[in-house]
């Protein structure tokens, strides 16, 4: 038993120190291909609002440009993003109209700085259509007469002769309950 363990666990490390190598070498292949022979990663747009409607605007900010300039493309644009030095971040930065027409969906964005190292720069911006909601209840029923009716009454309340005759009728109800009850109690005796 104690062979079969050690036997397994040294086929586990030399795989392991096998593979590592590798693995790492095909991720530097990789990133080569990807930044097109450039040695540097590619830097990340910071999109905000990241979630936008048709015929809305969004900023954009790069840090990874060494330069004073650079220039953002995607389809959800209706042009091209000019970047230039933001004043508080020591960052580039650029603002976008999103089309009027574009489609509801996620769109690439690429940023390409204009400096010496061919950076370049990647990120997403969403575009959603966004259905009207109403903001209050709809007057609806009656045509429009019941604000014509409210505005009549006044919205007062009873007044004192309401009172008056509701208070008549509420004793009148309960003085000919007492005296059906107290007729009923006599005839059982």
């Amino acid at each position: 038993m104690r062979i079969h363990r050690i036997t397994v666990r040294a086929a586990a490390l030399a795989a392991a120190l096998t593979l590592t190598p590798l693995a790492a070498a095909s991720a530097a292949v990789a990133g080569d291909e990807e930044n097109h022979g450039n040695h540097h990663r590619p830097g990340r747009v910071t999109v905000s609002p990241s979630t936008v409607s048709p015929g809305g605007e969004v900023t954009l900010r790069v840090d990874v440009c060494r330069g004073k300039e650079a220039v953002g493309f995607s389809e959800a644009f209706a042009g091209d993003a000019w970047f230039a030095p933001s004043a508080d971040r020591g960052e580039l930065y650029a603002e976008a109209r999103i089309r009027s027409d574009a489609e509801p969906r996620q769109y690439e964005i690429k940023v390409d700085c204009k400096d010496k190292g061919n950076r370049h720069a990647r990120g997403t911006v969403t575009v959603v259509h966004h259905k009207p909601r109403p903001h209050a209840p709809v007057s609806a029923g009656g045509g429009g007469t019941a604000e014509v009716a409210a505005e009549a009454t006044g919205n007062e309340g009873p007044g004192v002769s309401q009172a008056v005759v509701g208070g008549a009728l509420v004793s009148a109800a309960v003085l000919a309950f007492a005296g059906h009850r107290l007729r009923r109690g006599r005839r059982t005796d």
